[in-house]
């Protein structure tokens, strides 16, 4: 939905993910003309410098690419942990090293970073995927204060849960009655107004999600006891069972 919703408004994309069939099925069904396809697997060393040297200039970023990360910390291998490190942190940082010169040196340009409300409160059974969350959101909101003086917009797109589509989707985990999901569409529109308005941050997801996630922040010790409560540790760990180990 995001690659959808920017061409809607006239961009070319330059799409990236594993499945190069997929890839090529998505750039078929986007409007307008001119989107190319560059498969990438981003766990691997050296990924990012190739993928950012296939791009070349480009106008925006939008980091998306994600491993779930989901599980007990003793439950992952070394190399499961470096993956997840990786592909979640490693790489959008290193896309916009190769990427941001050149932006700043025209003075435009926008770099978008998927983050999740993970990347504000711990969860159980979530212990390196919300490392990989913090850290990209310190590293963009670091980032916006070097780069925005230069002209080059940084934001954060940080989604809750989100429904049909993405992680929790595919772990088909069911959340506790009154406790909402965003949709895909919205990640899409969120992506576009963070460009267009040059935002910081824009969450995606029910107001009781955006509630807790800062409640996290003010106070993380009491987010702590909560998420530590039967119904986290329950989701937590349908989430985490969800996902196929080869996710990872």
């Amino acid at each position: 939905m995001i690659a959808g919703a920017l061409a809607s408004r006239g961009a070319s994309i330059a799409l990236s993910a594993r499945n190069p069939e997929a890839l090529e099925e998505l750039a078929a069904e986007l409007p307008g003309d001119g989107h190319q396809t560059l498969p990438c697997d981003l766990a691997e060393p050296g990924a990012a410098e190739r993928l950012a040297t296939e791009m070349g200039d480009v106008d925006v970023l939008v980091a998306n690419a994600g491993l779930p990360g989901a599980g007990l910390l003793t439950d992952f291998t070394a190399e499961e942990v470096r993956r997840a490190l990786r592909v979640n942190l490693e790489a959008p940082m290193l896309l916009a090293q190769a990427l941001s010169p050149a932006m700043a040196e025209r003075g435009s340009g926008h770099l978008v970073f998927i983050s999740s409300l993970a990347g504000k409160a711990g969860n159980p059974r979530s212990s390196i995927y919300n490392a990989t969350k913090f850290g990209l959101r310190g590293f963009a909101l670091a980032l916006r204060c070097d780069l925005g003086p230069k002209g080059v917009g940084v934001s954060l797109v940080s989604p809750g849960f989100i429904r049909d589509a993405g992680m929790f989707a595919d772990s088909g985990a069911k959340l506790p009655p009154g406790m909402g999901t965003g949709t895909p569409g919205q990640v899409g529109d969120a992506v576009v107004r963070a460009i267009e308005r040059d935002k910081v941050e824009l969450v995606v997801a029910p107001l009781v999600w955006r509630t807790l996630a800062h409640v996290g922040l003010a106070s993380p010790g009491l987010a702590v006891r909560v998420q530590s409560g039967a119904a986290g540790q329950r989701t937590g760990e349908k989430i985490a069972t969800g996902h196929p180990r080869e996710k990872r």
